[in-house]
C-alpha cells in the first residue's frame, strides 16, 4: 500500500485542521553593533553648536590710520671706506673641520614646547551642517560696534543739518505770513480744515450710498445718466478730499 495515502478507515472521514510549520527565527547580522558604533563616531563629527565662544575685542584695539603700512628703515649715512662684502679666501686658506657642538637639539625643542605659551584658535564660524569654517570677525556676528562711546548717538552733522532745515522752514513760514499779509490772504484754521473734510466725507458716503441702491442691469438711458452723474461726482469729491488731506495749511482770499 501507499504510504502517502491514508488507510481507509472511517475516521479519516472527519476533516481535520492543517498545522503550519513554525518560521524559522529572524536572522540578525553578528556585524550589526560594530556598524552601529561605527555610524555613530562619524556622524556628528562635524556638526557644532552655534558660533564658537570667544571674547570680544577691546574698543580700544580699533584699525588706526596708517597703521599697516610698512615703515622705511631710517637712512643711514653712506660711507665709501667701508667694505660692503668680506675679502675673497685665498686659494691656501682651508676652512676649519672637525666642529661638532653637544647641543641636544631634541630635548631642547621639546623643552620650549613644555614650556611655551599656547596658541589661541583663530575664531570661526561654521554656517553648513557639512563643517564650512569662516573666519568669525569679518562675520559681523561678533558684538563690536555696541562698545562704542558714540554708540546711538545722532551724528553731529544730521544734528546739524535739522537745525538748518528747521531754520529754513522758519524764515519760509515768515515769508509766506509776510506776503499774505500784503495779498489779504486768510489762513484755514485746523478746526474749520477739519469740519470741511468731515463735511466732504459725509456727501461722499451719501452719494456713495445712492451709487449702491442703483440697479443691477442698467438698461435705460436715464439709468446711465444717473449713474454717470454719480460718479462724477464721486471723483470730484475724492479730489477734493485728497487736495485738503494733502495740504497741512490752506489759505483762502478774505473776501471768498
Amino acid at each position: 500500500m501507499d504510504p502517502t495515502c491514508p488507510s481507509e478507515c472511517i475516521y479519516n472521514l472527519i476533516p481535520s485542521d492543517l498545522k503550519e510549520p513554525p518560521q524559522p527565527p529572524r536572522y540578525i547580522s553578528i556585524f550589526k553593533a560594530t556598524v552601529k558604533d561605527d555610524m555613530q563616531k562619524t556622524k556628528t563629527a562635524m556638526k557644532t553648536m552655534g558660533p564658537a565662544k570667544v571674547e570680544v575685542p577691546s574698543p580700544k584695539d580699533f584699525l588706526r590710520k596708517h597703521s599697516k603700512e610698512k615703515t622705511l628703515p631710517p637712512i643711514k649715512k653712506f660711507d665709501r671706506n667701508v667694505p660692503k662684502k668680506p675679502a675673497v679666501p685665498l686659494r691656501t686658506d682651508h676652512p676649519v673641520m672637525g666642529i661638532q657642538s653637544e647641543k641636544n637639539f631634541i630635548n631642547t625643542n621639546a623643552a620650549d614646547v613644555i614650556m611655551g605659551v599656547a596658541k589661541k584658535p583663530k575664531p570661526i564660524y561654521v554656517d553648513k551642517r557639512t563643517g564650512d569654517k569662516h573666519d568669525l570677525e569679518p562675520s559681523g556676528l561678533v558684538p563690536k560696534y555696541i562698545n562704542k562711546k558714540d554708540y546711538g548717538v545722532t551724528p553731529g552733522y544730521i544734528c546739524k543739518r535739522n537745525e538748518e532745515i528747521k531754520k529754513a522752514q522758519e524764515e519760509y513760514d515768515r515769508y509766506i505770513q509776510e506776503n499774505l499779509k500784503k495779498a489779504a490772504m486768510k489762513r484755514v484754521s485746523d478746526e474749520e480744515r477739519e469740519a470741511i473734510l468731515q463735511g466732504l466725507k459725509k456727501n461722499w458716503e451719501k452719494v456713495h450710498k445712492e451709487f449702491q441702491s442703483l440697479s443691477v442691469f442698467i438698461d435705460s438711458i436715464p439709468k446711465k445718466i444717473r449713474k454717470q452723474r454719480l460718479e462724477e461726482e464721486m471723483k470730484q469729491l475724492e479730489h477734493y478730499i485728497g487736495v485738503i488731506e494733502k495740504h497741512k495749511v490752506i489759505y483762502i482770499a478774505n473776501n471768498a
